[in-house]
């Protein structure tokens, strides 16, 4: 990934906490046929530290994990909040209107190398872990358990879990940190404008600690 020094994150744990936050990832497995790509739910543990270990699962009919090359790494992507930065926002523009559009975003990516669990009680442990993770914030949480237990056991059948432990994390910021203070707090207002609060909190931290 290309990373100007100015939208480089250099810090480990606001990668963790967009990994968290946002878990849905892009795993870039790579096989006979080139590349290929699956969007998956993965749970970030933080062991074995500095980086920690992605798990998630398959269904056994996705050939990604018997087709991927076993001596290469794998790439989970994830993505955070991003938002069009459209140039009106900007004070830059009554000056000079030197301004064109961009992209704000948050993304990071994990490098490591996947391991294949077959193992029903890993699997099982895994997706209560999951459910109970996504569920905790609902005012009715449902577990795994609430389904009856032979209906969980066949749909488990068809699934492989995975492990990925972490030996690289590349985090990239861009929410523009080489603009001029006076054009940050501008997007700062466009977004909360639009609505896009997430978009727009990353931006008001970025002025506030300028």
């Amino acid at each position: 990934m290309y990373i100007p020094r100015h939208f480089h994150q250099p810090d480990i744990e606001p990668m963790h906490t967009l990994m968290r936050t946002h878990p849905l990832a892009t795993l870039v497995t790579l096989g006979p046929r080139g590349p290929d790509a699956n969007h998956i739910p993965l749970h970030h543990c933080p062991l074995p530290a500095p980086n920690g270990t992605l798990c998630g699962h398959l269904p056994r009919a996705n050939p990604a994990w018997k087709e991927h090359l076993r001596d290469s790494d794998v790439l989970c992507i994830f993505h955070g909040p991003n938002a069009y930065i459209s140039p009106s926002w900007y004070a830059t523009k009554q000056t000079n209107g030197e301004v064109v559009p961009t992209w704000n975003y948050t993304t990071v990516h994990a490098h490591g190398r996947l391991r294949v669990i077959e193992d029903a009680d890993w699997l099982k442990a895994h997706l209560e872990q999951l459910t109970n993770t996504h569920e905790a914030s609902l005012p009715k949480p449902w577990a795994v358990s609430d389904a009856p237990a032979d209906y969980t056991e066949r749909l488990m059948r068809g699934l492989v879990g995975i492990e990925i432990e972490v030996t690289r994390l590349e985090g990239k910021w861009k929410v523009s940190q080489n603009r001029p203070d006076a054009d940050r707090a501008g997007i700062v207002a466009g977004l909360r404008g639009l609505g896009q609060r997430d978009s727009a909190s990353l931006m008001s931290e970025l002025v506030d600690k300028s």
